[in-house]
């Protein structure tokens, strides 16, 4: 069980789940562009989607910058898909409007689709096809004449880093090759805005990393808007989080200020030995809740909340001196981004899971 003193963590997470659940009601009361001076490629204004009764997509806003990395997150369900797919001119918002690049979609949607380019979740593929074959076949779709083709296919395949497999059969390349190519045809025509959507899914450490600083290169001048599962890619690639929980925008904030908020839940990891350690721990003013962990031989295992902005390490160090304890460990606990994302979407999480 866990000991809690006076000011207990569990006050402490309503706390922040309180703070999330503002962050929710201030993200819907944003306009949808900013008067801040600068230019939004991707705008979205009061979009629903409906699906029969499924509401997918709720009354949804958000706008992303020129050049930036935005990160698009939410559970399974979420509407984040469905999204992308209007975005992308698949879909017709039944209520709201979307622009990209100053240009509606519903007005002029063979103008929007020119300025995007688009990885869908499965990537589908020619598998049959050689790369060369392919990419040459997609860019005969774009309808890039015979000088452009030439031109776009060399710095495309030069940028997505595919010149060792040009020539080969796509069904011989690797998951992460394969990912490649499914961002060169993206890229091809030269789009000012990339849809991602789980670009790194099934790839190994190594091919996720190799993925990871292709996205990071291709932004820049390119908007991106990045959906993934993967909070680490976020943190690594994104310059802003947007979070989606059933059809609505829940945070619109840049990845650093979310972990920020985060600090309320940050906590200490304790490994010793020694006699009660849990009791001379909750006399600790600096320490709200002692929760203990799964220990190994003489060694006990805690994590530490702490209360407010205290940092409790010094604390116990001193107290386990004065008590003759032997310390193995004691490390800060920072909270992660996938810690927010679970603050934002827990409720919608269990409705989902309950539903099945």
């Amino acid at each position: 069980m866990r000991n809690r003193v006076p000011a207990s963590a569990v006050s402490k997470y309503e706390m922040f789940q309180a703070m999330m659940e503002e962050e929710k009601s201030q993200v819907s009361e944003v306009e949808n562009q900013p008067d801040d001076g600068q230019e939004y490629t991707i705008n979205v204004k009061g979009v629903t989607k409906n699906f029969g009764a499924l509401i997918a997509v709720d009354n949804l806003s958000f706008a992303v910058r020129k050049g930036e990395i935005a990160g698009f997150l939410g559970p399974n369900g979420s509407g984040k898909t469905t999204t992308m797919r209007m975005l992308t001119s698949y879909y017709t918002p039944d209520r709201g409007s979307i622009t990209i690049n100053g240009v509606d979609t519903q007005e002029n949607d063979l103008e929007t689709r020119a300025s995007i380019g688009y990885l869908p979740e499965n990537n589908p593929l020619y598998e049959d096809m050689l790369v060369s074959e392919y990419l040459a076949f997609v860019a005969e779709l774009r309808g890039l004449s015979k000088s452009e083709r030439k031109e776009n296919l060399d710095q495309t395949v030069e940028e997505t880093g595919l010149q060792n497999v040009y020539h080969r059969p796509i069904h011989e390349l690797s998951k992460g090759y394969h990912q490649r190519v499914g961002l060169a045809q993206a890229i091809l025509h030269h789009p000012t805005i990339l849809v991602l959507d789980e670009p790194t899914e099934g790839l190994d450490p190594n091919q996720r990393i190799t993925i990871r600083d292709l996205i990071r290169n291709l932004g820049g001048e390119r908007t991106v808007l990045l959906s993934t599962h993967v909070m680490q890619e976020v943190e690594n690639t994104c310059q802003r989080v947007l979070v989606i929980s059933q059809g609505n925008l829940v945070a619109n904030s840049p990845v650093d200020e979310l972990l920020q908020q985060a600090m309320e839940l940050r906590s200490v990891y304790l490994e010793a030995e020694g006699n009660q350690i849990e009791s001379g721990l909750a006399t600790l003013d600096s320490i709200s809740e002692v929760e203990p962990l799964e220990s190994d031989g003489g060694r006990k295992r805690y994590r530490i909340s702490m209360s407010g902005d205290v940092d409790a390490r010094a604390d116990i160090f001193h107290l386990a001196k004065k008590r003759d304890w032997i310390l193995w460990e004691l490390h800060e606990e920072r909270p992660r981004l996938e810690d927010v994302f679970h603050s934002l979407t827990v409720g919608a999480t269990e409705s989902s899971e309950s539903a099945n």
